[in-house]
């Protein structure tokens, strides 16, 4: 008897829970049916969008915020804070040798931190910008595409560390400094003297900020046009100009140009 009635509860349950999400279900049909018929009657279907990105640059890494002002149905105007790394594609980490310090009596055997050996400068540019973006096809579903194309630029700060390297005293077995390129280049180039890269804040004190300008072109493939929550993947590329050279390497020359092609990571939310 108790079995027969838990037996009818749970399909009482089930049954109630079906329908809770045919509900759910039809609704969101009908709130999707009602903005795709908004559109087509000329309305502005959202107002606003915030979007976050991780960039894979063909030269480094970088994250930016995003916030776009939706002017038509067609134009969205944007503007960005974008913060990352720049790298040489010819810096590898190198793992040191080993180093043998002798003391009176006993002798340390130790090992330091991995290093990129010939790095002059880290490099890390931010970037602020203002641009516009351009719905070029989409199609009117929930899952479907919108294809949209960016352009753009504004100002850019070039922030430069210098890097620091530990390196065996050549007056002394024992001392160990921290040394950068243009204190003693003829040191830091020396593989046999390095005991490994030193700790990031040892630059800090000499950091240097040059201005330039950059620009920035994309094209954005956003799953989903009609959902309030963003996801896209993002191509492009990107141009950045100094006011001075940067040298991130000491064997590869210094340049007032960098550009570079990317794919983002798109994640946000429209109002």
């Amino acid at each position: 008897m108790f079995a027969q009635s838990n037996s009818n509860t749970d399909s009482t349950t089930n049954i109630s829970k079906r329908s809770l999400r045919k509900q759910k279900a039809a609704e969101k049909k009908n709130h999707l049916n009602k903005l795709i018929s908004e559109e087509e009657e000329g309305a502005l279907v959202y107002r606003k969008q915030s979007a976050y990105a991780l960039k894979l640059n063909t030269d480094g890494m970088s994250f930016y915020y995003e916030h776009g002002k939706y002017k038509s149905m067609s134009r969205t105007n944007l503007w960005w804070v974008e913060i990352g790394e720049k790298r040489s594609q010819k810096q590898n980490k190198q793992t040191p040798q080993p180093t043998l310090t002798n003391y009176p009596g006993f002798s340390i055997i130790s090992v330091g931190n991995n290093f990129v050996f010939g790095k002059v400068n880290n490099f890390y540019p931010i970037n602020i910008g203002f641009g516009r973006q351009y719905l070029i096809g989409s199609k009117g579903t929930t899952n479907g595409i919108a294809i949209t194309a960016a352009y753009g630029g504004g100002i850019s700060l070039g922030v430069v560390k210098p890097y620091f390297l530990q390196v065996v005293d050549s007056t002394s077995d024992t001392e160990i400094s921290d040394i950068r390129y243009n204190q003693n280049p003829t040191e830091f180039l020396d593989p046999y003297s390095i005991v490994g890269a030193s700790s990031f804040t040892k630059g800090i004190p000499h950091i240097t900020v040059i201005p330039g300008l950059h620009l920035r072109g994309s094209i954005r493939f956003d799953y989903g046009r009609f959902r309030e929550s963003l996801s896209a993947l993002e191509i492009g590329f990107n141009a950045q100009y100094y006011a001075k050279k940067i040298t991130i390497m000491a064997n590869n020359p210094s340049n007032y140009l960098f550009a570079n092609a990317y794919l983002a990571i798109v994640f946000g939310r429209r109002k």
